[in-house]
């Protein structure tokens, strides 16, 4: 059936459909990314050829962990275990860590994963932007800290949830909330009838009190580990300077910035890249480029073969 406009099939100008051909089309000669796929992770492979450019120039195999905002979490090993997954055990590994801390459990066990994988080759962290708490932990795990002017660690004293006196839950330095209990307690026993004394040792639980005199001696302990397995072959002086970073009276609070400088002056190893130094550029752009593909509570995980981004 036809429509009335419709010409017929005898018309000079008629092109019929042409039947399908016996053979098919060429193929391609082998697998590759199909156009809207590369299209959709062209950000990814752009970071990846970064990645491998950095590779070349530094000869060691480059993971990456850039997370803004979401604190480091048992979760991450999971992250972490895919990263490594494909590095043959032996190598010397380079880590870009960008992060505001969190668990130290967590952390400890991130850093071992890396530690174990490159046996006795060296293990570097890469600190584009800043590494707190307990990211700082992991920094403590590796041969050196590659840091520049925008490079920044952290006090590795504990921070704890804690409920005010209205009840509503607040963020506190462990050893500040200790010192106020011991500052207090002094106070009562010199003079048993100081009421403020009192009334502020009221506040405070028994168990508390030891749950983070705890937390304050488990992350000294892991400082000291990390720092005595490669970085620091003097377990006095790796003692010493795990007890400067958790020292409240030397860090007025807890974000504040230890530079490349201050690093240095306490005793950690420290390469100081400057920031128009041709590998300093290459780790900054590299980074802003992940940053920039992180958002709300994304974690990113790459390497030049994985790139993972997990919440």
């Amino acid at each position: 059936m036809t429509t009335p406009d419709a010409e017929p099939a005898d018309h000079p100008g008629y092109v019929p459909t042409p039947p399908p051909r016996p053979e098919p089309t060429p193929a391609p000669k082998g697998p590759t990314r199909t156009p809207l796929y590369e299209a959709m992770n062209a950000e990814r492979y752009a970071r990846q050829t970064l990645i491998k450019a950095i590779e070349k120039v530094t000869d060691t195999t480059l993971i990456c962990y850039v997370a803004s905002h979401p604190q480091i979490d048992r979760t991450d090993v999971v992250g972490m275990v895919d990263l490594l997954h494909n590095i043959t055990p032996g190598t010397a590994i380079d880590l870009l860590l960008h992060s505001p801390g969190g668990n130290i459990d967590a952390a400890e066990k991130l850093i071992q994963l890396i530690r174990k994988r490159a046996g006795s080759s060296p293990v570097r962290v890469i600190v584009p932007d800043y590494a707190k708490s307990a990211a700082t932990l992991i920094a403590l795990g590796a041969n050196t800290i590659v840091m520049s002017d925008s490079s920044e660690l952290g006090a590795i004293d504990p921070q704890v949830d804690l409920p005010d006196s209205n009840g509503h839950m607040q963020q506190l330095s462990a050893q500040s909330y200790l010192d106020a209990f011991h500052l207090h307690a002094e106070r009562l026993k010199d003079k048993p009838d100081d009421p403020v004394a009192r009334l502020m040792l009221g506040k405070m639980e028994p168990a508390t009190v030891r749950k983070l005199e705890r937390m304050i001696k488990r992350s000294r302990s892991i400082a000291e580990a990390l720092l005595g397995q490669v970085m620091i072959n003097d377990d006095a002086r790796a003692t010493e300077i795990a007890n400067q970073l958790s020292d409240t009276k030397k860090w007025h609070s807890h974000g504040q910035m230890i530079s490349h400088e201050t690093a240095r002056g306490l005793g950690l190893n420290v390469t100081y890249l400057a920031p128009h130094d041709e590998l300093w550029a290459m780790y900054w752009r590299l980074f802003c480029l992940q940053l920039w593909s992180t958002t709300g509570k994304a974690k990113l995980f790459e390497s030049s073969w994985a790139s993972l981004a997990m919440s």
